[in-house]
């Protein structure tokens, strides 16, 4: 069992009333192999990647590791999708909690990515763990930038 099917299972056994349970192993499988040697997983969840509650079949697992946010869909055939997010792209973060489930916004400098279908309680965790690793490395793209400027 690969480290991120590990960290997902834990989220949903964590946080069992999200719409979370499609094909788990298979879209781990997908951020596995596009995990750079040098990457660590911090953190990972599962969520539908879709703007609509009504859309349970868009299950993807989002992985937070110690460069960038990976967003990984194995489509039903063949194929999969893959979105990255590093902190320079990442612009600002959205949560809604509904009735039944929450969402999750983030927005980057190209697109806007929507994950529904989450259980509320998961909220507050998924909130601080990508805030807290964009806003880190943020501050070190900054620093990397104004040292570059400066000619040193």
């Amino acid at each position: 069992m690969n480290e991120v099917y590990k960290k997902v299972l834990e989220f949903k056994n964590k946080y069992p009333g999200g719409v979370y349970w499609f094909r788990l192993k298979k879209h781990s499988a997908v951020v596995e192999r596009h995990l750079n040697p040098d990457e660590k997983v911090l953190y990972a969840f599962a969520a539908q990647k879709n703007n609509s509650v009504f859309d349970v079949f868009s299950t993807a697992a989002i992985v937070l590791t110690t460069k960038r946010l990976i967003i990984g869909q194995k489509r039903l055939v063949w194929g999969y999708m893959l979105n990255t997010i590093t902190p320079d792209l990442f612009n600002d973060m959205q949560i809604y909690q509904g009735l039944l489930f929450g969402q999750v916004t983030i927005d980057t400098a190209k697109e806007t990515i929507y994950l529904t279908n989450i259980a509320k309680k998961a909220l507050p965790e998924i909130e601080t763990q990508i805030s807290t690793f964009m806003i880190r490395e943020k501050q070190k793209y900054a620093k990397n930038t104004s040292n570059n400027s400066k000619g040193v």
